[in-house]
């Protein structure tokens, strides 16, 4: 028999122990507005009992009667009640109320109660109860308490704090595990504002945030492209470290499309596995069945050893312009086919590739490396104190469909290089010898490829750069401004290369970190000539929490050697800048406002080459605006000259608008429209969001006076604790269009 430790007080209770009990109704749904958990007294014994009350009437040896403020403690679960019965050979108890029980998972109020303390089995009658873990509370004809579960009879249920709800569960019976998280309900009617919506005969929902399988909420939406279209994805937990999702898409214009995705997780390996799969496309009736894949891996063997996986294929080019997919961008030209094998010494580092594409229409088809090896020194090696390093690699690229239809390269780099560096100036000086070979194949005989090519050239870079600082009042009041003058000197000797083909190189970005680049091409098949001398300087302001406040970058290359023009066989040997000048600036003069620029001009031919501008303001509660303007003089034969601006604009605590759009000022038209307005309760959620955007259709050209739009209207309704999301990031629905919101990448948010 379990050990009991009776104690009596004859003394009234102070009020603040009734004033404790009561629960204060959460405005907001956060976990910091549940009621305070029950803890047991410190200081009680193992299995004891503790009783107090005004007064107390001693039956027998076997029990006792307790009244007026009793008090009643155990390790599970504390009860305040008018009177009690209690059997001390029996461990059962008797209380009437009103009475407050608490146990570390809930907070009941009711009018009578019975227990058996020795299996821990509770019964409370017309019952009030709030769970203390998790948001949820409600009334119940009966609560029954178990170890690990809690069975209500003829009760309701809602996460919503206010007495009345916007949603409850009203059942026969609910049960609610709290080993497992959820609860289930047995023929079950949901109520809205009271009003009675919909029977179902059993469903289980969450109490907490653990996993369990069962439908999510739906998402309904209509647009001119797919109708009216309606997505319930099921969840599906198969276990602790595997999940799948399943989501039929209705689409009434295009039909059923079935979307799967499945995740795992193993001490080695993290991937996820996706499948789309639209049966027939009724408005494509050519289009019998279109698909995706998408497999994503990364695998850990150990320390050294590291491998990964990327693949997405689709059935059509136009399938995620067409669909949309969130394993794909609907401006993505090609999608990658990688597998990597990774080697991390402390010497050496080496990596395995096999990397193949699929081109989405009427785009220059791209090269399978199948494989590629590369291989580098993890640490330079110091020899009379100098720094040597070697990088190399050897690729196969394939592809029968181009003039060149395989080909081998073999590439060797060794470097040599000496460095100063100080407090207030460094030095860096590097010597590269770059020597490639090329094996190719195909059918050139009128072309200007060779069948085998060996390029060897020397590079040499030298780079020197000062970081100067004093106190400034400028921007901020106490401030420090740093001067950071860089100047650089690149050559690499004159090597006629149309002899070669273009396997995986392409020209980079000529912005001002570019200016400082060591070469202008992504690859090896093109190494640009260069006789320059570049110039630049930054200067920085930041205030006396060491944040950066303001920045200014400028530099210019200055070309020695006449210009190199293109060739029909070497398109990426584009015309060098003689006076190529880059510059980007940032300001955050208010803590609120944030301006970012940046510009690519030729002071030669007084040609502005590219530019971009924004202007950040970002208030409280969501609420941002941005405006932003960008400019190219050559993007795929396209002039491009286009203004943006987005807003998120709270309207009250419950209510916020957010919209976006877009003009092309060549064009003179709008090339994107996003708009959506939110509501958001601690109970429930709605989003009402619409779009307007250009078609896109890669396996034709298409004049910019032909195109067409789609406009759609999406609505998103969430009842919160059965399955939706707590709450809603306003900036993830600006991301929704084809720009999609960004803050300038230097910010901090």
């Amino acid at each position: 028999m379990n050990k009991i430790w009776l104690t009596v007080a004859l003394f009234p209770l102070c009020p603040a122990v009734y004033a404790a009990t009561e629960i204060e109704r959460p405005l907001l749904c956060q976990n910091n507005n549940l009621p305070q958990q029950w803890q047991p007294l410190t200081d009680l014994p193992k299995n004891a009992i503790d009783i107090r009350a005004d007064r107390v009437n001693i039956n027998n040896t076997s029990s006792a009667q307790f009244a007026g403020n009793v008090v009643i403690n155990t390790e599970q679960m504390q009860l305040s009640a008018s009177s009690a019965l209690f059997n001390k050979q029996s461990l059962q108890l008797n209380a009437e109320g009103p009475l407050v029980y608490q146990d570390p998972y809930t907070l009941v109020k009711s009018n009578g109660l019975f227990a058996d303390l020795n299996n821990y089995h509770i019964d409370l009658m017309g019952a009030d109860y709030q769970l203390t873990q998790q948001l949820g509370h409600g009334g119940a004809a009966q609560l029954s308490a178990r170890d690990n579960s809690i069975e209500l009879l003829n009760a309701s249920f809602t996460t919503c704090p206010s007495d009345k709800p916007f949603w409850s569960i009203e059942a026969s019976t609910i049960s609610l595990s709290k080993t497992e998280g959820w609860g289930e309900t047995y023929n079950a009617v949901l109520r809205i504002l009271d009003t009675p919506v919909i029977y179902i005969p059993y469903f289980t929902f969450p109490i907490d945030d653990r996993r369990k399988t069962g439908f999510l909420a739906p998402t309904i939406s209509s647009s001119e492209r797919y109708g009216l279209e309606l997505s319930t994805p099921f969840y599906w937990n198969i276990a602790p470290n595997y999940d799948a999702t399943i989501t039929p898409r209705y689409m009434s214009k295009k039909g059923v499309q079935i979307n799967t995705e499945f995740r795992y997780l193993t001490p080695r390996h993290s991937g996820l596995f996706a499948m789309e799969l639209l049966e027939k496309d009724d408005s494509e009736p050519e289009l019998e069945e279109r698909y995706l894949l998408f497999w994503q891996q990364n695998s850990y063997f150990n320390e050294n050893w590291r491998a990964s996986i990327d693949i997405t294929n689709v059935s059509d080019d136009n399938y995620l312009t067409d669909l949309n997919s969130e394993y794909g961008n609907i401006t993505d030209t090609q999608l990658y086919r990688t597998g990597t094998l990774n080697y991390l010494g402390d010497i050496w580092s080496a990596q395995l590739k096999v990397q193949n594409f699929e081109v989405l229409g009427d785009h220059q088809e791209s090269y399978a490396a199948l494989p590629q090896l590369s291989w580098h020194t993890t640490d330079s090696i110091s020899w009379q104190g100098i720094d040597w390093s070697l990088i190399g690699e050897f690729s196969h690229f394939k592809n029968d469909a181009l003039v060149i239809t395989d080909a081998s390269r073999l590439h060797i780099e060794p470097k040599a290089s000496y460095a100063i560096n100080d407090t207030a100036w460094s030095f860096l000086s590097e010597a590269s010898l770059l020597h490639t070979y090329y094996q190719q194949n195909g059918s050139f005989n009128e072309a200007q490829f060779d069948e085998r090519v060996s390029r060897t050239l020397p590079k040499l870079r030298l780079h020197a750069q000062m970081n100067l600082e004093r106190a400034t009042k400028l921007v901020v009041d106490d401030g420090v401004q740093t001067l950071e003058p860089q100047l650089q000197y690149l050559y690499v000797p004159k090597k006629d290369q149309d002899n070669i083909g273009l396997y995986d190189t392409t020209k980079m970005q000529d912005d001002f970190s570019g200016l400082f680049r060591e070469q202008r091409f992504s690859g090896v098949d093109r190494i640009a000539q260069a006789n320059q001398f570049t110039i630049g300087a930054t200067t920085r302001i930041f205030d006396n929490k060491n944040q950066e406040r303001f920045n200014l970058s400028v530099g210019q290359i200055v070309y020695l050697d006449s210009n190199v023009k293109p060739t029909r066989q070497n398109p990426l040997n584009k015309t060098n800048y003689n006076a190529l000048f880059a510059a980007e600036s940032m300001i955050h003069w208010h803590r609120r406002w944030y301006l970012s620029a940046g510009i690519q001009y030729d002071a030669d031919t007084k040609q502005l080459i590219q530019s971009h501008a924004t202007i950040d303001y970002k208030g409280d509660k969501n609420q941002l605006v941005q405006l932003n303007h960008r400019y190219a003089n050559d993007v795929s034969g396209y002039e491009i000259d286009q203004i943006g601006f987005f807003t998120s604009v709270p309207l009250n605590q419950q209510w916020q608008f957010i919209a976006s759009y877009h003009r092309d000022l060549v064009t003179k038209r709008s090339t994107e429209f996003f708009a959506g307005i939110q509501y958001e309760s601690c109970c429930w959620a709605v989003q009402l969001t619409g779009n307007r955007q250009i078609q896109t259709d890669l396996n034709k050209t298409i004049n910019q006076d032909e195109a067409q739009f789609d406009t759609s209207i999406r609505l998103n309704f969430v009842l919160k604790g059965l399955g939706g999301k707590s709450s809603y990031d306003v900036s993830r629905l600006l991301q929704q269009g084809i720009f999609g919101y960004r803050r300038p990448y230097f910010l901090n948010n």
